[in-house]
């Protein structure tokens, strides 16, 4: 089937309102297939009718937007950004804070990104104090996340072997996380529309791969809260494919093997 204009239009102000992502024409199947398990779910004979549900029933707005959140992720994911941690952020923030590191994990999805940084903490700082505040905006992804428990799929996804014996215990089908990471993560549902979540200064955010679904003045709000967060020569690693070039002049570029870290310029307000 396809959807009617203004059906689309409806989920798609929706999920803009809430989350500030863009769903343009043409995202219509995008939208049918991530629908049609809740329409399934709610016994809707299809997504048109399940949206004429949503549309009178605003408890079912979260689910919709969550649904239509990609989250999309893997074990020391690009694996650069784990090794600029390893090679540049944590050796600064020591010079700066001594044994303590404070890390937002922001659009962490199941856990995978929060909890690779405390494996490069557990494995190469193994006397650092890291405090990981991981969030995003779907309360599913991150009740996997709390629980720490992932399927022999999900563990193949970019997963060493050896890590894997080290740091997670087989239960039945699925690996759950050892108790040293987990103590290491706390797991919040957080809307990059809000205000920042509780946990700082920190000393790196990782914002990776989320900027890429916001208009220029949604990317600048977001980097200037992010900002407001920041401990004093603190970093943020965006994704590959993202920048601060044409969205704030606050921000510099610095590059680094294998890709770059952002700051805050000296001088400028945030």
């Amino acid at each position: 089937m396809t959807l009617a204009p203004d059906s689309f239009d409806f989920v798609a102000t929706l999920v803009r309102r809430r989350s500030a992502i863009q769903l343009d024409v043409g995202k219509e199947y995008l939208v049918e297939s991530r629908l049609a398990p809740l329409a399934r779910s709610a016994g809707a004979i299809d997504v048109e009718a399940f949206i004429r549900s949503v549309r009178a029933n605003v408890t079912l707005h979260d689910q919709v937007v969550e649904a239509l959140t990609t989250n999309e992720t893997s074990w020391f994911r690009d694996r650069h950004p784990f090794d600029v941690l390893k090679d540049t952020v944590i050796p600064d923030a020591m010079t700066r804070r001594g044994g303590q590191l404070r890390v937002w994990s922001a659009a962490c999805s199941s856990g995978q990104e929060p909890y690779s940084i405390a494996m490069t903490v557990a494995e190469h700082f193994p006397q650092l104090r890291a405090s990981i505040v991981a969030t995003d905006l779907s309360e599913s992804v991150l009740a996997q996340g709390r629980a720490g428990q992932y399927s022999q799929l999900e563990v193949n996804r970019g997963l060493p072997a050896p890590l894997l014996v080290k740091h997670f215990e087989r239960k039945g089908p699925v690996f759950e996380v050892s108790e040293q990471l987990r103590s290491m993560v706390t797991f919040r549902r957080h809307n990059l529309l809000d205000a920042p979540p509780l946990g700082g200064p920190f000393d790196v955010v990782f914002l990776r791969n989320v900027l890429i679904y916001f208009d220029v003045a949604t990317k600048r709000d977001v980097m200037r809260r992010v900002r407001s967060v920041l401990a004093p020569g603190g970093w943020v690693l965006l994704g590959a494919a993202e920048s601060t070039i044409g969205v704030d002049d606050i921000w510099e570029r610095v590059p680094v093997a294998g890709g770059a870290l952002y700051r805050p310029r000296e001088g400028k307000a945030a």
